[in-house]
C-alpha cells in the first residue's frame, strides 16, 4: 500500500508525513533500548558491589534495586516545556533522567558507601550530585541523587548514556512513597498543616534511621566471648 503524503485522503486522514513518522517511531524504539541497556549496566555494577560487600563483611548493604524508564508522554511533556523539538536526538542531548535506578539501603552510611564505590569505576562519570539527606527538601524528602553516565556497547559502537540514581534507606523510601501517594490523591493540594506534619514525620523517620544505625554498630562491638 502506498500513501500519498501530500494529499489528505482516506488512507492518510490526518495528512501525516508517514516517512518522517516511521523514522521517529524507530528512533524512539532505539532510544528506549539504549536507556534500558544503560539501566542494566548500572544494576549489574550495583549487584557486584553488593555481593562483594557480602563476601568482605558478611552483610548486604543493598535491600532492593528497582528501575524505571520515563514514559513517552512524560518525555514529550518535558521537551515541550523546555521548547525543545520532540526527537530522539533532543532526548539524548537534553534529558538526563530518562533512565532511573532506585537503590534502597539498610543504613544511611550504606548510601554514601554505595555512591563512593560507584565513583571508583573508571567508566562511570558523575555529572551531578544532590544530597537531600544532609540538605532535605522543604517537604522533608530525603535521598541522595546522582546523575551519572555509563557506556553502552552496541553493534554500531559505544554510546555514553546518562542515568539518574536515587539512593535512600528503607525508612526514607517508606516516607517518600506515602508522601507521593498523598500528594497524588489530593492533586498536590495538601493543606499547610498536613504538609508540616509530614515534614515533622520525616524528621522522626530520619532520627529513627540514625538510632538504628547506632544500635547496629553497638551490637557489632559486642564481643561474643564476653557474653
Amino acid at each position: 500500500m502506498e500513501y500519498n503524503l501530500s494529499v489528505k485522503n482516506e488512507q492518510n486522514p490526518f495528512n501525516i508525513d508517514v516517512e518522517k513518522f516511521v523514522e521517529q517511531f524507530y528512533g524512539f524504539i532505539q532510544i528506549n533500548h539504549l536507556y534500558d541497556s544503560a539501566i542494566h549496566e548500572i544494576e549489574t555494577k550495583l549487584e557486584i558491589i553488593d555481593s562483594e560487600f557480602q563476601c568482605n563483611f558478611s552483610r548486604n548493604p543493598i535491600h532492593n534495586i528497582s528501575s524505571r524508564l520515563k514514559s513517552p508522554e512524560s518525555i514529550a511533556g518535558k521537551l515541550k516545556r523546555k521548547n525543545i523539538p520532540i526527537t530522539a536526538e533532543s532526548i539524548l542531548a537534553n534529558l538526563h533522567d530518562i533512565a532511573g535506578v532506585r537503590v534502597i539501603c539498610h543504613y544511611i552510611e550504606d548510601i554514601y558507601q554505595i555512591a563512593s564505590y560507584l565513583s571508583l569505576h573508571d567508566d562511570i562519570h558523575i555529572l551531578k550530585q544532590k544530597d537531600y539527606i544532609k540538605n532535605p527538601k522543604p517537604s522533608g524528602y530525603r535521598s541522595l541523587h546522582l546523575i551519572v553516565t555509563v557506556p553502552v556497547f552496541l553493534s554500531t559502537g559505544k554510546k555514553i548514556v546518562p542515568v539518574e540514581i536515587q539512593i535512600r534507606t528503607i525508612a526514607m523510601d517508606f516516607w517518600a512513597s506515602l508522601e507521593h501517594q498523598l500528594h497524588y490523591k489530593s492533586k498536590n493540594n495538601v493543606p499547610p498543616e498536613l504538609s508540616e506534619e509530614l515534614r515533622i514525620l520525616s524528621e522522626t523517620i530520619h532520627n529513627t534511621d540514625l538510632r538504628m544505625e547506632d544500635i547496629y554498630h553497638r551490637i557489632n562491638e559486642i564481643d561474643p566471648e564476653n557474653e
